[in-house]
């Protein structure tokens, strides 16, 4: 199913006039890691994404070379060339440990927190808002999480369906402060650092959340939407705590 035009217009939005090359690769590798674009995708034409940024043709130029220095994209030539997503971009569970390690737990609470006051709006509009096929998309997209074992292809699914909800609700500011908070900390919450994330529970959580929708019951909806973000939360605070109880363990006392 084809994204709709709001949900693109969150990817190729213009850019803020300090922002060049550099905010045009992080936008569209970021629109990669959340499933917002996938790979074997082809990114619009560059006059179409010079438009669409507000930046020069020359500044989109340089952004989609250092995206194929890094292998993420490829230039096809000929009648069915283009722009194409050949790469996901990733980070190593290193590198998010060591992120993990530098936050606190009173900073990943704070991080809740904010998610917590905008899914829970997001989804209150998202009550009043949404469209009958809008709720069949919302739907198909709750059911994903239970159709891929793979971490990288659960934090799609899982931000996918958190962003597209967010669009449903009508709400521009409301959608991008979700794919930020999203980009935060999705890739942490299914990595397997620690102890792994409930796909079956979390599907289930987001089914629970469209029959909310598409009932029109937002109080139970905002109820329902709070305690998924918290269960995340506990999750990325758990998973911090152990990793840090790991490291100050001796090895011997590891290898026991």
């Amino acid at each position: 199913m084809a994204p709709s035009i709001a949900f693109q217009s969150q990817i190729y939005r213009p850019l803020p006039e300090m922002e060049r090359a550099d905010s045009i690769v992080d936008r569209i590798s970021k629109a990669i890691t959340l499933g917002m674009l996938r790979v074997g995708e082809r990114l619009p034409t560059e006059a179409d994404l010079s438009e669409k940024f507000g930046v020069a043709a020359a500044t989109l130029r340089d952004a989609l070379a250092e995206l194929r220095d890094q292998g993420i994209v490829e230039t096809r030539r000929g009648r069915n060339g283009g722009t194409f997503i050949v790469k996901q971009p990733t980070t190593s569970p290193d590198e998010m440990r060591v992120h993990l390690a530098s936050v606190s737990i009173a900073d990943i609470r704070d991080f809740g927190d904010e998610h917590v006051a905008v899914a829970a709006e997001t989804v209150r509009l998202a009550c009043e808002r949404a469209e009958p096929h809008e709720v069949e998309r919302l739907l198909e997209l709750g059911r994903a999480l239970v159709f891929t074992d793979t971490p990288e292809g659960r934090a799609q699914a899982d931000s996918r369906f958190h962003i597209e909800l967010a669009v449903t609700a009508q709400s521009p500011r409301l959608t991008s402060a979700e794919i930020r908070l999203q980009a935060e900390s999705v890739q942490l919450l299914w990595a397997p650092l620690a102890h792994g994330f409930d796909s079956e529970q979390a599907a289930a959580e987001h089914l629970a959340l469209v029959r909310a929708v598409s009932e029109d019951r937002p109080d139970d909806a905002q109820r329902l939407m709070r305690l998924h973000v918290r269960r995340a939360v506990h999750h990325l605070i758990d998973t911090k705590l152990a990793l840090e109880y790991s490291a100050a363990m001796p090895s011997d006392d590891l290898d026991e």
